[in-house]
């Protein structure tokens, strides 16, 4: 058997399967966004001129790659989000990658929530840790599992789910970590520049100061990499320890120039996160009106439409592509078997009339 024939024949079991993912290349045209995460419409425009600065770092950040530009926006960022200190690294899964990879020690717990990203899954995996899954936002689950593990336990996190939609109970949480004497690690990719005073996430809506913050900057930034907000000794250790950035060459910095414009422009987005709350709302309201069902917990932009049947989602999806808008089915392994869904997500440069061609595009697709 050759290597291509090996390769053939998995990807015809998972075509068998319904779950081949194909590309489908750049789309041309027009088209109505309700499937990226740039909700506030910042990724498809740049702010003002684009920026002096060189085009590549030239190295990794301990040899020869920090400019400037990487040290203005990282102070920028942990200004933002309430924090001493932050670092750059190229994307939220080599964050959530180096983070927890550098956090955790063997034989050391993480308690991460069953619906965590993949990028938080593989860090878990990567620390040498041992990972214990407690479900969903289940608090009880969470303190019962703290009461057994040797301290000082990581407890990880999103602020905000990215297929559900839905929140844990932060206060609660920070709380039960600060009896427990554990560590909190909170997600907030989705959650930055959607939620919180100047689009700060909703760790800061709360009052909420985990010990390590992870924001991503591709979503409502409207730009790409990511970051680790926390102590400037969290900093040192990261610095030193987290092998993705450590290991990695530094980002460009004329895109982190330009990076510090969009958040600028992220900050000052209260309009426009005002009408991606309006907008939200009224979508989930065209898809209920018309009997289709979103999960009841979800809250904001992200909104998970569940299926009449198996197939539905991709049908769904079909639909809406040959009415000109953007949405993704989300089948496994991005969820659980038994889980697929629609997940549209809300963009505040809407038209008024699209909550409602959205919705009706998909109930005569499940007609």
């Amino acid at each position: 058997m050759t290597f291509d024939s090996w390769l053939e024949e998995r990807l015809r079991a998972l075509d068998q399967a319904g779950l081949l993912r194909r590309d489908d290349g750049a789309r041309p045209g027009v088209w109505l966004d309700a499937s990226s995460n740039d909700y506030l419409g910042f990724a498809r425009t740049v702010s003002r001129a684009t920026p002096e600065g060189t085009a590549g770092a030239g190295a990794s950040r301990l040899i020869f790659g920090t400019h400037p530009e990487h040290l203005a926006l990282e102070q920028a960022l942990a200004e933002w989000v309430h924090a001493p200190a932050a670092l750059l690294f190229s994307s939220g899964y080599a964050a959530n990658v180096g983070l927890l990879g550098a956090l955790a020690q063997p034989g050391q717990v993480i308690l991460s929530d069953a619906l965590n990203h993949a990028s938080i899954v593989d860090g878990c995996r990567l620390s040498r840790a041992e990972v214990r899954v407690t479900p969903h936002r289940d608090l009880s689950a969470l303190r019962a599992q703290l009461a057994q593990a040797q301290q000082p336990a990581i407890v990880v996190t999103e602020s905000y789910f990215s297929m559900d939609g839905d929140s844990p109970d932060l206060p609660e949480l920070a709380e039960l970590c600060e009896r427990s004497a554990a560590f909190l690690v909170v997600d907030e990719a989705h959650a930055l520049g959607v939620y919180g005073p100047n689009g700060a996430g909703l760790c800061a809506a709360q009052g909420v100061r985990p010990d390590a913050l992870v924001g991503t900057l591709g979503k409502a930034v409207g730009a790409q990499g990511a970051f680790v907000a926390g102590s400037t000794r969290l900093r040192a250790w990261l610095w030193n320890r987290a092998r993705s950035f450590v290991f990695s060459t530094a980002p460009s910095p004329a895109l982190a120039a330009l990076t510090l414009q969009q958040l600028d422009r992220t900050r000052a987005a209260d309009r426009e996160r005002e009408r991606l709350s309006h907008l939200a709302a009224a979508l989930r309201e065209a898809l209920q009106s018309r009997g289709l069902r979103t999960l009841p917990e979800s809250h904001g932009p992200i909104v998970p439409v569940l299926p009449p049947d198996a197939q539905g989602a991709a049908r769904a999806e079909r639909a809406l592509t040959e009415a000109g808008i953007l949405a993704r089915a989300i089948r496994p392994p991005t969820v659980p078997p038994g889980t697929e869904r629609l997940r549209l997500t809300a963009h505040a440069d809407w038209a008024e009339t699209d909550p409602e061609r959205i919705a009706e595009t998909i109930a005569q697709a499940w007609r």
